[in-house]
């Protein structure tokens, strides 16, 4: 049984297709803050706390990358959210790939934000399994300070940092570090892309240095039906640092995913 996620659901049910938002590490829901203002003003919005962030419990620790797949697709069932477009940014974005590896029936779009689809490597699996080590034995505020300014651009606005730097040193060491080593061993996504069958919005921040541009390139590339935004001004967490510019693609976005769902057609003659 899943353990209960916290989350935000906003917005009305409509002929609009609903959006699931995931957030990275070691982040939370306030993660999509300008989304979550936006877009509940015209279509159902659910963000979620993974499994040991924010507010969800810690425990039973995720032991398996799948598990946070079959936690969301829990919750979407539990608020009798149907299908859905699923956007995720980083290891969210990962996520959302193993999302639609499971149970690609019910997604209706993918918003892949900053984030790669390949296995880790041998040595990262070992900097990951490294950094869980170093997570639980020193707690996260040297973590957060060291990254900080990769996180977020360096010249992005002191707002933002405090932010992102807040999430960071709020997220539990110990949710922190079991994700870390699951993620270390997740699934291979490569092989998976050109089979998505639904359209795809691939984004990056210009000056992300954790996943660069190339990996975006590359991301857009595999996919059958997919449109990139490049943010320029931004690094890893373009939402945050160019919200009007990432929620301006995101939108025009979402507008084609419900022009193609049957609910609205135009009535047969």
């Amino acid at each position: 049984m899943a353990p209960f996620l916290a989350y935000e659901d906003k917005g009305p049910d409509t002929h609009r297709v609903p959006l699931v938002l995931v957030h990275g590490h070691p982040f939370d829901r306030t993660m999509w803050a300008p989304q979550l203002q936006r877009f509940p003003g015209t279509r159902r919005v659910v963000a979620p706390d993974l499994r040991g962030y924010g507010a969800s419990p810690t425990a039973p620790a995720v032991t398996d990358f799948s598990g946070f797949a079959r936690d969301i697709e829990a919750l979407l069932d539990e608020l009798k959210v149907e299908s859905f477009v699923l956007a995720g940014l980083s290891m969210g974005g990962q996520i959302v790939m193993d999302c639609y590896r499971l149970f690609p029936e019910r997604v209706r779009g993918l918003v892949l934000a900053d984030t790669f689809p390949a296995a880790e490597t041998p040595e990262g699996v070992r900097t990951r399994d490294a950094m869980a080590d170093r997570l639980l034995a020193e707690g996260m505020r040297g973590y957060a300070d060291e990254v900080l300014e990769r996180m977020v651009a360096p010249y992005a606005s002191a707002e933002v940092k405090a932010h992102v730097h807040g999430m960071m040193t709020a997220t539990a060491p110990e949710g922190a570090a079991a994700a870390l080593r699951a993620r270390a061993r997740r699934p291979d996504y490569v092989s998976l892309l050109p089979r998505v069958g639904v359209p795809a919005l691939v984004v990056v921040g210009a000056d992300d240095t954790f996943t660069p541009v190339s990996d975006a390139l590359a991301l857009h590339a595999a996919l059958p039906d997919a449109e990139l935004h490049i943010v320029d001004g931004a690094a890893h967490m373009p939402n945050l640092e160019r919200p009007e510019v990432f929620d301006a693609a995101l939108e025009e976005f979402l507008a084609r995913v419900d022009a193609r769902q049957p609910s609205s057609a135009p009535p047969r003659l």
